[in-house]
């Protein structure tokens, strides 16, 4: 019963605050320097085109009934305009791109299943090597191999995103022929080149986070297994895997799953500098473009897509931290 009271607090918080989000990015991209009716006038966009297009698109309203009318379209839709010429937006409306002419949450639905192929699968293979890592350095302290992983992570830690993409590039697409650089495919045309085209996006977002993650479970571990309960355990004659695999582990499970949850939250936002140097239509790619274009409602729809995933998953870590620790 205290579980699901902690889970529905947690539960509704997450709730308000997808709703202040919502309301900083609008007010934030309220102050937005270009006029974003400018890119529905048409030309010659004179003043009358221009102050057509503004109530077309709902900007001559109070800032605050605009703020309603969009949370609104989130839930329910939202139609632009009057009329014959009238554009629906079904729910959830994240506003629509005049210069795309086409929904934003189309437009991200579009891109994300390329965030998320990115996202996940670099997720994963720098959990299990970070964990990994940091596990081994911790059970081999002050062995030749805990040196040269703690040097390994000091260089990952050290090295910037984009470098290490355009090093990967160089070195396994153009010098060695092995990889493809540049491109998605989608998973339901072929799994294999799905995979394959992947490859080295995956390996430089994951090189960066292992580091990261074996310096913090190799820190946990260090610090566990000085405690009581693990001299205990071994004093009445538990095997040493038991008493790391069922009882260190254990413990250093909760910053582990808390951090990953936030790290995975924010990489399905766009991981904006790899989709950049592998060329890759992402989130991230679509968020650069717009901004670069000015296009508000698109930026504002990411933006707020992007916070959404990090406080979910911050609220999916909290349920599976309670489930790990019931005491929370």
């Amino acid at each position: 019963m205290n579980r699901l009271r902690f889970l529905s607090l947690r539960l509704a918080r997450t709730l308000a605050t997808l709703v202040v989000i919502a309301f900083i990015t609008f007010a934030v991209f309220s102050l937005w320097p270009a006029d974003p009716a400018a890119m529905a006038c048409g030309k010659p966009c004179t003043p009358e085109n221009l102050e057509r297009a503004r109530a077309f698109m709902g900007y001559d309203l109070p800032w605050y009934t605009q703020f309603w009318h969009y949370l609104r379209g989130v839930a329910l839709g939202r139609v632009f305009g009057q009329g014959p010429g009238a554009i629906v937006c079904a729910a959830p409306c994240l506003g629509y791109s005049f210069r795309l002419s086409t929904p934003v949450t189309e437009l991200i639905a579009t891109r994300l299943p390329v965030t998320a192929s990115l996202a996940v699968g670099a997720a994963v293979l720098w959990l299990a090597i970070g964990v990994g890592a940091g596990v081994v350095s911790a059970l081999r302290r002050g062995s030749r191999l805990d040196r040269v992983i703690m040097t390994g992570t000091v260089l990952g830690v050290s090295a910037p995103a984009y470098l290490v993409g355009l090093l990967g590039i160089l070195l396994f697409g153009f010098t060695l022929d092995m990889v493809p650089v540049s491109g998605y495919v989608p998973f339901a045309d072929s799994p294999l080149d799905w995979a394959w085209h992947l490859v080295l996006p995956w390996c430089a977002l994951a090189l960066i986070s292992a580091a990261v993650y074996a310096r913090m479970v190799r820190g946990e571990m260090l610090e566990n297994l000085g405690e009581d309960y693990v001299r205990t355990a071994r004093a009445v004659g538990l095997p040493e895997r038991r008493v790391i695999g069922r009882h260190v582990m254990r413990n250093i499970c909760l910053p582990v799953v808390t951090y990953f949850a936030l790290d995975l939250g924010g990489l399905l936002g766009g991981a904006v500098i790899t989709e950049r140097v592998f060329s890759m239509q992402g989130l991230g790619a679509l968020l650069m473009d717009a901004v670069g274009t000015s296009d508000v409602p698109v930026v504002m729809g990411v933006t707020l897509v992007a916070a959404a995933f990090v406080i979910v998953a911050n609220l999916a870590a909290d349920a599976l931290a309670a489930v790990i620790d019931p005491r929370i």
